[in-house]
Formats: C-alpha cells, sequence, structure tokens
C-alpha cells in the first residue's frame, strides 16, 4: 500500500479527520510531512489524541529504529490496546515491512507499528479497531 492509499482508508472510517502536519498550517517542523487521523464524528477539529498516524521521517535522537530515511518508508502507527500489541523484545527489528511490531516507543501505552505496510486486510483490521476504541474513548 502506499501512503495516500493508508490515508483513503483511515478516512474513509466513519467519523474520522485527516490531518497532515505542515508549516503553513502550524505544525510544530518535527511533525511537518507526518499524517495524524482523529475520531471527530461533529467536525470539531477535535485534535486530543489520535487514533492512527503515519510518519515519514526519523526523528534524530528519539525515533530512528525503523529507519524511515529508506526512499518510499513510511511508518503506520496505531492505537489497538495492550492486548493486541505483540510482545516487546530488545531483538525486534523495526525496519521489517509489513510486519505488525510493537510501536518503538508507545508499546506499553496500546500502540502497533507497520513499515510499509501491504496487506490491506490486515490495515483495515487494525484500523478498524483502533478506530473502534476511539469510538468508545469519545463515549465514554
Amino acid at each position: 500500500m502506499t501512503e495516500a492509499e493508508v490515508q483513503q482508508l483511515l478516512g474513509a472510517l466513519p467519523g474520522a479527520r485527516i490531518f497532515v502536519a505542515s508549516e503553513q498550517n502550524g505544525s510544530p517542523e518535527a511533525a511537518w510531512g507526518d499524517t495524524f487521523c482523529y475520531y471527530d464524528p461533529d467536525g470539531t477539529a477535535d485534535q486530543t489524541w489520535p487514533f492512527a498516524t503515519i510518519v515519514t521521517h526519523d526523528t534524530p535522537g528519539w525515533d530512528e529504529v525503523s529507519h524511515l530515511a529508506r526512499p518510499d518508508a513510511f511508518r503506520l502507527n496505531l492505537h489497538v490496546g495492550r492486548t493486541h500489541v505483540p510482545p516487546i523484545s530488545d531483538d525486534i527489528d523495526h525496519r521489517r515491512s509489513d510486519t505488525v511490531l510493537p510501536h518503538p516507543q508507545y508499546a506499553a501505552q496500546g500502540w502497533i507499528s507497520i513499515v510499509n505496510p501491504a496487506d490491506r486486510d490486515q490495515v483495515a483490521r487494525m484500523a478498524s479497531l483502533a478506530h473502534h476504541r476511539a469510538v468508545a474513548r469519545r463515549q465514554r
């Protein structure tokens, strides 16, 4: 899947809003080019907690393990809940493509990551789970 295809899949979820960080919209420079997907059924521009993100670059000193400086590399991150995060270990290769991995920094908070996802069905299932959690969080 391309980054645009993942954005389209996320944006098609009910009440989902896609936000791409840029200099023009006042986002922090470290986030420029990254995509944030929020559950915002009322169109209030609520940006308190995304349920999915697409990261397109490494952040030196913070997030470099996926090696996103490679051509056309990006990482889909989804907040699926702790019970759906694969086991965390020190020997995970976060550069592996199309593999559901614990998020490099936020696995303990229930986030997974997939570098260059290719399996559309898998992405749709995981995105649906993250979306469902966002809906439930909003209803509380």
